[in-house]
Formats: C-alpha cells, sequence, structure tokens
C-alpha cells in the first residue's frame, strides 16, 4: 500500500471534506467518526502524510509524536473516560486490515467495546 493524497483524511485536511472536529493542535486532527461503533468514536489522524503505524514510527519528529498521545490524553479528559477506560486502535498493512492509507487512530469509549476479537 501506498500513500494516497486523494485519501479522505487527506481531502479532510486539505478542507476538501467535511469533518465534526473535536480537536487539533499543531501537528495531529480529531474529529467524530461518521460510521461510529461506540457512545464515542473519535479518529486521530496525523496533519502530515503518513501511511500507517510503521511509517509513522520511522518518520515522524519527536514533537508530532508526543502530539499524538497529548490528543489522547485531551480526548480522554475531555469525554471524562479516565476511569471508565477506552479503546485505542490502529490498522497497518493488508493484514492489519487498514482501509485509508493515512495513518490514524480511533478512540473507542462511552460504553462496553467488547472483547478483542480472537484469532
Amino acid at each position: 500500500m501506498k500513500y494516497d493524497k486523494n485519501n479522505i483524511f487527506a481531502k479532510i485536511l486539505r478542507g476538501e471534506a467535511s469533518a465534526e472536529k473535536v480537536y487539533e493542535n499543531e501537528f495531529v486532527f480529531c474529529f467524530k467518526d461518521i460510521y461510529p461503533k461506540s457512545k464515542i468514536h473519535i479518529l486521530i489522524i496525523p496533519k502530515k502524510e503518513y501511511l500507517d503505524i510503521y511509517d509513522f514510527s520511522k518518520n515522524a519528529t519527536t514533537p508530532e509524536k508526543e502530539s499524538i498521545f497529548l490528543a489522547f490524553e485531551n480526548l480522554i479528559k475531555f469525554y471524562k473516560i479516565e476511569k471508565s477506560g477506552c479503546r485505542i486502535i490502529t490498522n497497518q498493512g493488508v493484514d492489519g486490515r487498514q482501509e485509508v492509507p493515512h495513518l490514524h487512530f480511533h478512540l473507542l469509549g462511552g460504553n462496553d467495546t467488547g472483547k478483542m476479537t480472537s484469532i
């Protein structure tokens, strides 16, 4: 899989597609998923073009990496799920079932998100 500059997240970042923003910082944009799988379902994406978690791990700067975790912290605090918890997921590559070729994390919470899938 290679980065597609016309993927939906790239379009959102360029303002060519709409999204309901819930948090943003210098390096990260967070918005509500339009097909939520939980009461709270937020997508967290870097503003730069990173294909997946592996690409981000290798090529992102320290401030970009810190910004992702700052976004997690702020979203958890904003939705008041510090005690009840949440699930944060990212998929990578074909076997990981990544659907959009732009690194993104799903933050799911507000209810029991169920057991992890078994292999």
